[in-house]
């Protein structure tokens, strides 16, 4: 709203200091001056009002100011101030106005009238400091160390508008310890008590002003940022808090640009294009109206449009720059401004002021003439105007008609900064004045006078007083500062075709964080015709399931899009990281949220497990259907020389062999784990152990024959038995071991597949595991070998043929079963054991009992004790038995 840049300074604030340390050393006032001790310097415009005490006031009424060119040999000009500005105007007026409402309550330093000094800073650092010498001196030349109007005492300085200006000023006032109370500097350094113990402020600090447009840019998820400031302590102060605070919160600048206010085009010529060239849609911009101004005229030559821009305080109600010429620009702009207030009475004394009222007030006469478009008859100095086309102003005219700055009341914002800052000083006169012995700050119990105090006498009643202020409690905290409270605006274009500023939130510090930011998007008119939020981001949003990789090199802000690795989600936009399902859920094909995992193990309701429980009932009745048929024909020589016995139980073995592969179907619960494998390897042992058993009596039996053969004592059946027994109880004991020191169990298996929870037996031991596996190997084998040995055996005997090939077979089933079932997960692992089983034990049956099924059931004219004992040619080949 104000202006707070610093003009060209040809004398740094440091050199300034220490002049005055030098040379401004305190001293009673001294009603009489040599001349020869004065400045032979032009008096500043100003403006007076007289009073028992006096008020100073440096207010910065123009705009704008000139530099005439400096060549030495002759006298150099004064800078020109130019552009008059009506709303700085009205900030003068709030200083009048609150001065004639106290100066008629009687209830407000009664007897007492205050008076004031108020000069026009120009923008101009030196003006500001050569205004407040002349208002320490109280005469129109500055006398430095002097204050040549003792009588009248002086209570304090309200200004400057330009933060720079106030910390020059605040350097001076502070070696008196005169209090001074700006109404819009707001730069952060002005709270340090040590290097300004005077200084005060109706306005928040940029400190909080920064926090609060971080927040604000992050509440709109603009992290993609352009920021342009004032080559001031106010801009550089400001850019730099908000870099920190959007750093800190995520966003990254995208860039960053000075406005030089040393020159006259505020650096355009490199801001424009890098504006235009630029990715980032939002703009922050730390800067006064009137070094604004200048870029903004480029901006609409050049025509750049389609950004958003966000207002420090100092431009954000700016009427300057909210004229039509500006709209395509800055509309849509929002920006933080000050608090706004009532001031009954204010609007009736804005439109009474008037030309007779202050005759020798040279700010009223420029005002009239900007705002009436007219000049004054100067004839004294020789101008006439009369007779040039030129408007003459007569004085007469209605300040009511006019549609300026000036008179708006409807939000005082800064003006309001003003008439608090005068009513703090006037309440710590009011308490200085109201004083009671050994109640005072001072030591002793003395109270000072009034119409005679001291600077710091005042100064303490200051740090104290309290203002009733919209309900809520006005007055400085321990570094002279306020709570930070500011509105919202957003510039809007409304029926009327004019520009204004509308009130859309407010930010509120005293609050906690979380609360301090409240604003109503729905009233906000933004710049794009479709009134959505406009996006400033340097990367698109990562939807859900992805999340952002850093671009190498780049700032934080620029990232890659990435699919969440396997078993990882994001459900958010812009995550940047992946979260982990758990153990017992999977993302879904979008992996933006976590489903339940697939349980899965061979169960008897899925096609597979059917299947398979079917063949191994339907496999297990092969066995008993040839035990059914040897039971039948038992008395036949082919049954009885088969050893019907060993028969039996062999085949009563493949049949459990069959049914055994059921205990792997179904849910593994530890019973079935710890047993499953201990009772196939048992069985199966048992029936390989007969078939080894069954080969052995097939050798010893034709051995047996032969004249003095030492093998007829082994031809009973006892040493089938003794084999059977020894072969089967050493698995017997290979699996108790196992069971023993490593039991089988069940486990939940979430790494195998993805996406499924695979519950299988874990075998506690694969080392046992294969052993089990291995023996059965080893009998199988020995068994083959026995076998393959005794094939060419007379035909009567030639059983061990069958043998080799079911031998052959099974061998061929389980060392084909390794590779696959270690290539295997979950049920499939299972059902290729199942089907191994029951490819064994079938390969079993067939080979060795089909024939003699068949000539039992097609050939019963061989089944005959004759053929066993003959050699027919006719049967030579078909044969077979033993």
């Amino acid at each position: 709203m104000s202006q707070k840049h610093a003009g060209k300074q040809p004398l740094h604030p440091k050199a300034m200091l220490y002049l005055a340390l030098v040379f401004f050393r305190p001293t009673p006032t001294a009603p009489t001056v040599d001349p020869a001790c004065q400045h032979q310097r032009p008096e500043l415009v100003g403006l007076s009002g007289d009073g028992h005490i006096v008020l100073g006031g440096v207010f910065t009424v123009h705009h704008d100011r000139q530099y005439h060119e400096t060549n030495f040999r002759e006298k150099p000009a004064p800078i020109t101030c130019q552009r008059f500005g009506f709303q700085n105007y009205q900030w003068l007026q709030a200083i009048v106005f609150a001065i004639e409402e106290i100066n008629k309550n009687p209830n407000i330093l009664p007897n007492v009238t205050l008076g004031f000094w108020i000069y026009d800073s120009c923008t101009i650092i030196q003006r500001a400091l050569e205004g407040t010498l002349q208002i320490l001196t109280g005469k129109g030349v500055p006398i430095p160390n002097y204050r040549c109007k003792g009588n009248v005492p002086l209570a304090g300085v309200i200004g400057e508008a330009v933060s720079s200006c106030s910390i020059t000023m605040a350097r001076l006032l502070g070696l008196y310890r005169y209090p001074q109370i700006s109404y819009v500097s707001s730069s952060p350094i002005l709270s340090d008590r040590l290097q300004f113990p005077s200084f005060f402020r109706t306005i928040p600090s940029d400190d909080f002003q920064s926090r609060g447009l971080a927040q604000l840019l992050i509440h709109f998820g603009w992290t993609w940022i352009g920021l342009l400031a004032d080559d001031d302590d106010y801009g550089q102060q400001g850019i730099q808090l908000l870099k920190h605070e959007l750093t800190s919160a995520g966003a990254c600048v995208a860039f960053s640009e000075n406005i030089m206010l040393s020159r006259a085009d505020r650096n355009a010529f490199r801001i424009i294009p890098v504006i235009k060239g630029s990715t980032a849609n939002v703009i922050v911009i730390f800067s006064s109206e009137a070094g604004l101004t200048p870029l903004m005229e480029e901006m609409v030559r050049q025509n750049v449009t389609g950004k958003t821009w966000i207002a420090s305080e100092a431009w954000s109600t700016s009427s300057l720059l909210s004229m039509e010429r500006y709209w395509d620009i800055l509309a849509g702009t929002i920006g933080f401004a000050i608090h706004s207030g009532e001031m009954p009475g204010f609007e009736a004394h804005l439109t009474s002021i008037n030309p007779s009222k202050y005759p020798n007030d040279d700010f009223t006469l420029r005002f009239w003439e900007e705002a009436f478009g007219c000049k004054w008859n100067d004839l004294q100095n020789g101008l006439d105007v009369s007779h040039n086309g030129t408007i003459l102003c007569t004085g007469v005219e209605q300040i009511g008609t006019l549609r300026t700055s000036y008179n708006d009341v409807t939000n005082l914002r800064a003006t309001y900064n003003v008439y608090n800052a005068v009513y703090a000083i006037a309440m710590a006169l009011h308490d200085l004045n109201f004083c009671r012995g050994g109640h005072d700050p001072f030591q002793h119990g003395v109270c000072s006078d009034v119409m005679d105090f001291q600077p710091w006498q005042l100064l303490q009643y200051v740090k104290k007083v309290r203002l009733p202020n919209g309900g809520e409690d006005f007055f400085f905290n321990e570094n002279g500062d306020v709570a930070a409270k500011y509105d919202i605006v957003n510039w809007q274009k409304n029926s009327e075709g004019t520009l204004r500023h509308v009130t859309v939130g407010r930010y509120d510090s005293s609050v906690p964080q979380e609360q301090a930011l409240t604003i109503h998007i729905s009233t906000i008119q933004w710049k794009l015709p479709s009134q959505l939020v406009p996006l400033s981001v340097c990367s698109p949003s990562c939807g859900s399931g992805y999340r952002q990789a850093a671009s190498e090199g780049g700032p934080i802000c620029c990232f890659l899009c990435v699919f969440c690795p396997t078993g990882e989600i994001s459900n958010k936009t812009d995550s940047v990281e992946c979260t982990k399902c758990p153990w017992n859920q999977w993302p879904n094909a979008r992996q933006n949220r976590c489903i339940l995992k697939t349980v899965e193990f061979l169960s008897y309701e899925e096609p597979l497990g059917t299947t398979l429980a079917v063949a191994s009932n339907l496999g297990s009745l092969l066995p008993v259907a040839v035990m059914g048929l040897y039971i039948r024909y038992r008395k036949t020589p082919i049954v009885k020389a088969s050893n019907s016995n060993l028969s039996y139980l062999l085949l009563t073995s493949l049949t459990l062999c069959f049914l055994c592969s059921l205990v792997f179907i179904g849910v593994p619960t530890p019973g079935k784990c710890l047993l499953r494998q201990a009772v196939f390897g048992i069985i199966f042992a048992l029936c390989v152990s007969c078939i080894l058993a069954k080969t052995i009596m097939v050798v010893i039996a034709f051995k047996a024959t032969k004249p003095n053969s030492n093998l007829r004592r082994w031809a009973g059946p006892q040493l089938s038995y003794v084999v059977i027994i020894i072969c089967t109880l050493i698995q017997i004991l290979v699996c108790t071991f196992w069971l023993v020191l490593s039991p089988p169990f069940p486990e939940h298996n979430i790494h195998s597949q993805a996406g499924k929870i695979i519950v299988e037996c874990n075998e506690g031991s694969p080392f046992a595991f294969w052993c089990m596996l291995g023996y059965l190997g080893l009998l199988a084998t020995i068994s083959f070998i026995v076998a393959f040995m005794a094939r060419k055996l007379p035909d009567s005997f030639n059983e061990a043929k069958y043998i080799t090939f079911s031998m052959l077979a099974f061998l061929s089933v389980w060392i084909s079963f390794i590779p696959a079932y270690l290539s295997t997960r979950g049920k499939y692992m299972v059902a290729m054991e199942i089907f191994a089983i029951l490819s064994s034990s079938s390969a079993l049956v067939c080979c060795i009992f089909f024939p003699k099924c068949y000539i039992i059931v097609m050939k019963p004219e061989i089944n005959s004790k004759k053929y066993l004992l003959g050699r027919g040619a006719k049967y030579n080949n078909k044969a077979n038995i033993t």
